[in-house]
């Protein structure tokens, strides 16, 4: 067991059996995570890099090139089917996105949106020293987490554009 399949797993010990969804960036998803989660009654979505460490070596053979942005997408699901074969473009030729990849986007579209507001306005201080980069860096998460506090609290929504 990988240290990141431990840490998601202990994350998520308190909703096994409770049919929870979880949607992951790609660092955390791999075949062992998934077939784990499946019999917890966890299901999970998740994109995946071909290279990484823990992935089986015979998922490239058996991977389609099933729909191209501006790269290859790769995605692990125990959530979804998998999509039929076929051409992912209209009649007009406008690509048309499975709905694996419009559910992904929905659901980890608040992870892009904070990954936004926290770089848009990051204090950034220029140092060789790691330690100080860190330091301002998880300062500015800091400051932007008791902005989003304060903002639900008075029943706001949030939008990049406060920022």
């Amino acid at each position: 067991m990988t240290a990141t399949h431990a840490t998601v797993t202990e994350l998520m010990r308190k909703t096994e059996g409770c049919g929870h969804k979880l949607y992951m960036v790609n660092f955390f998803p791999s075949p062992e995570l998934l077939d784990d989660f499946t019999k917890k009654q966890i299901y999970c979505c998740g994109t995946v890099r071909l290279n990484r460490r823990g992935m089986t070596q015979d998922l490239a053979p058996k991977t389609k090139k099933l729909w191209w942005d501006k790269r290859d997408i790769c995605v692990l699901t125990n959530i979804h089917s998998a999509p039929v074969e076929g051409n992912f473009c209209s009649e007009g030729g406008k690509a048309i996105k499975p709905q694996i990849v419009m559910n992904y986007n929905q659901h980890m579209g608040y992870v892009g949106k904070g990954d936004r507001m926290a770089n848009s306005y990051s204090i950034s201080w220029h140092t060789f020293k790691w330690t100080k980069n860190l330091f301002f860096h998880l300062l500015g998460l800091a400051i932007l987490n008791s902005y989003i506090l304060n903002s639900s609290c008075r029943g706001k929504k949030i939008s990049h554009r406060d920022f």
